[in-house]
């Protein structure tokens, strides 16, 4: 049975914050402003930007990153000598560079002396080594025009037959497998945004029925008194638009902070090999401005999609209502 002396009470409360005669200065909202399982919403959201904005930021330094090594490495490109018996290394690598600069194409070209043959050669074989006791390949390091590349063919062709001995190295295959790296890398960066915004979604769902359970009465008497669905549902809008907006700059902002600390700390320690290793990997550790949109795109991306994920799920309940019948109402 109803008891008529509640549902009375009810309605006069509702009555009283939408004409806002309270006793305070403003009407009370429809939802609380600070619960439990706004709290909870709020940083579960703040969680799930951080780890997106990660996935942006990580995206952006792998995709950087790749660009520049692909852009250093078709710059240049590499003829090894290889020894042979009889061969004379130093007119063989004099010859070499006389024909590399007398390519169309090529701005410079500079033989790898022994001190820096030897300081490639020191991690695996130590210091002191005298190169004219073992047969180790020298190089000649080309620099070339990307505006207007040399003839490879041409040039290795030329290289053939006057310095058999010779192989040239154009990083083609380097390159390519760059590219493939950087492609997969971003395809699994949207994957893992694709999920963290899917999971976001069903989080605003469960937690805005969950809102409307705690207040399912309140909503109810104000619907069946002629509320519109219109302002039911914008009141539950504002309210999730800001805990999403809340919670992703809190995501965000930790996020971008991780990245200046990273990038202060590989810059206050460039002589570490722990820094010099991430240098090598991800450069100055800076996502750019690139990144900094994204992060913010993310931000309000987050924001959004959980006000309108709360009214779709806040006009599909008022819809379930009205079908109803009136002997179970």
């Amino acid at each position: 049975m109803i008891d008529f002396a509640d549902h009375w009470i009810d309605l006069r409360e509702t009555f009283a914050r939408l004409t806002g005669r309270t006793g305070e200065t403003k009407p009370a909202p429809i939802v609380p402003r600070a619960n439990v399982a706004g709290r909870a919403l709020m940083t579960v959201i703040a969680i799930m930007t951080f780890l997106a904005s990660l996935t942006v930021g990580a995206v952006t330094l792998v995709a950087d990153t790749a660009s520049q090594w692909q852009n250093d490495i078709s710059r240049e490109i590499t003829v090894q000598v290889m020894p042979d018996d009889g061969l004379d290394m130093a007119a063989a690598l004099a010859d070499v560079r006389r024909i590399a600069l007398a390519t169309p194409g090529v701005s410079e070209a500079t033989i790898l002396d022994d001190a820096a043959t030897g300081r490639l050669l020191e991690p695996w074989l130590g210091d002191g080594l005298n190169l004219d006791d073992l047969p180790v390949p020298r190089l000649v390091i080309i620099a070339i025009d990307q505006d207007a590349p040399p003839d490879f063919v041409a040039l290795v062709a030329r290289l053939q037959a006057e310095v058999p001995a010779a192989q040239l190295d154009d990083h083609r295959a380097w390159v390519s497998r760059l590219v493939t790296m950087a492609r997969a890398t971003v395809l699994v960066g949207v994957g893992i945004l694709t999920l963290v915004l899917v999971a976001t979604t069903l989080t605003v769902v469960f937690a805005t029925r969950g809102a409307m359970s705690g207040n399912r009465h309140i909503i109810e008497v104000l619907h069946f008194v002629g509320a519109r669905s219109s302002f039911i549902a914008r009141e539950f809008e504002r309210h999730f638009l800001r805990l999403g907006l809340v919670g992703a700059v809190v995501g965000g902002g930790a996020a971008l902070v991780v990245f200046a600390v990273m990038g202060v700390w590989t810059a206050s320690n460039t002589a570490t090999p722990e820094a010099d290793q991430i240098s090598a990997l991800f450069g100055s550790f800076s996502i750019g401005w690139v990144g900094y949109v994204g992060v913010v795109a993310l931000v309000a991306t987050v924001g959004g999609l959980t006000a309108f994920t709360s009214r779709l799920t806040v006009m599909r309940h008022l819809a379930e209502i009205d079908m109803i019948s009136p002997v179970e109402r």
